[in-house]
């Protein structure tokens, strides 16, 4: 039996990749533990063909990270609330595809136009969801998957807003783009707007991307305080004017607000009903 702890050769996995030894068997341990509650030292060392010092040393640093727990009057390790935490990412994004479009498809119910729900992605805001309005007259609306820019759309100023320095620093690296006379293509101006986002909770769009084309947008934040994604509302510029955002604002902040409990959040609005 082979026991050595180096970086053995393997057979490449289907993307190509050669994988560490010791890696591949602290992940086998992990799917072992997801088949069976608990498993001994002795019996985890045996499934992956090992001494079982080295099951023991694989298990400690397990061990140390929470992934895995010792039962302590049995002697036998299960699965360990670290891995509740890791999993709380993956789980929130499944939560956002599958809630997503409920929230959208109620929303443009009671609006009758069109909406959307975008996360922040590669520099980009891209709609995971999106529901058409009931209207003879209405916008296109945008595909699921489609990026639309930063800059120029409700929901990518919302989420630059709030975007790590990381991404405002390769966001303007380039010249923005111009969509129409509406677009802000001006550094200083685009600052003074997203203060004024992060302020008031709640971002624009007027002509900026489409003219004749308005829209408004209300961010979803998780129980951590981080934004998950945008939610937003579009209609022609006659049926959502400026002046009646308030209006349009009331239904979209209680989408939000529906949103964050299915996804099991709960936060207190500093910004009202």
């Amino acid at each position: 039996m082979n026991d050595n702890e180096s970086v053995e050769a393997h057979e490449p996995t289907a993307t190509g990749v050669v994988p560490i030894q010791s890696v591949d068997r602290a992940l086998q341990i992990l799917e072992f533990l997801t088949d069976e509650s608990e498993l001994g030292t002795s019996e985890i060392a045996r499934k992956l063909g090992v001494h079982r010092s080295t099951a023991s040393r694989l298990l400690g640093t397990l061990e140390a990270r929470d992934v895995v727990e010792q039962v302590t009057d049995r002697g036998a390790y299960r699965l360990g609330i670290g891995l509740l935490r890791m999993a709380y990412p993956v789980s929130t994004r499944f939560d956002l595809a599958r809630d997503s479009q409920a929230i959208c498809d109620a929303l443009a119910d009671v609006t009758q136009e069109t909406t959307n729900v975008a996360i922040l992605d590669d520099g980009y805001a891209v709609t995971i969801t999106q529901s058409a309005g009931r209207r003879m007259v209405g916008v296109a609306g945008q595909y699921v998957g489609q990026r639309v820019p930063l800059h120029a759309t409700s929901t990518g100023k919302l989420l630059l807003a709030h975007a790590p320095q990381q991404v405002w620093t390769w966001f303007t690296s380039s010249q923005l783009a111009y969509f129409t006379a509406a677009t802000h293509t001006e550094i200083p101006s685009l600052v003074e707007e997203l203060e004024l986002i992060r302020q008031r909770g709640w971002s624009s769009a007027v002509g900026e991307w489409e003219p004749g084309i308005n829209a408004l947008a209300a961010p979803v934040w998780d129980a951590t305080g981080e934004l998950v994604a945008a939610v937003s509302v579009t209609a022609p510029d006659f049926r959502m004017p400026e002046h009646e955002f308030q209006h349009f604002l009331a239904y979209l902040k209680t989408a939000v607000r529906d949103f964050e409990v299915r996804l099991g959040f709960s936060r207190v609005d500093p910004t009202g009903p």
